[in-house]
């Protein structure tokens, strides 16, 4: 920002009006984003079909069929059978933390065995 000084200082008188707005206009901008509630991320929920929700799980439809009661992103409207899209979403997130863990542990510390004598 020191930079700005500089250019207050060197720039010349009858245009610093409109430098001045300008500045006004940079921190009304600031002020608003400060007070403005934040933006939230909600995303509404969809509900996919059979074909989209096996696709993004990576596994077979005939797996969700025979499955579908074992995990609670499952809806039936009917004799239709759908999927949470947040759920889904939910489930890869739990599968791939849970995962990460899994290696963590298996790890543990690496020697380096030159070191050791």
């Amino acid at each position: 920002m020191q930079f700005v000084l500089v250019f207050a200082r060197e720039l010349p008188a009858e245009e610093l009006p409109r430098f001045l707005g300008d500045l006004e206009e940079i921190r009304c901008t600031a002020v608003a984003r400060l007070t403005a509630p934040a933006q939230s991320t909600f995303r509404p929920d969809e509900l996919l079909s059979i074909e989209e929700a096996s696709h993004r799980l990576g596994v077979s439809r005939d797996y969700l069929y025979r499955n579908s009661g074992d995990f609670p992103f499952t809806r039936r409207m009917g004799r239709k059978l759908l999927f949470s899209s947040l759920g889904i979403d939910s489930h890869i997130r739990q599968q791939n933390s849970a995962t990460a863990r899994r290696h963590s542990c298996r790890m543990g510390p690496v020697l380096n065995r030159s070191a050791r004598g």
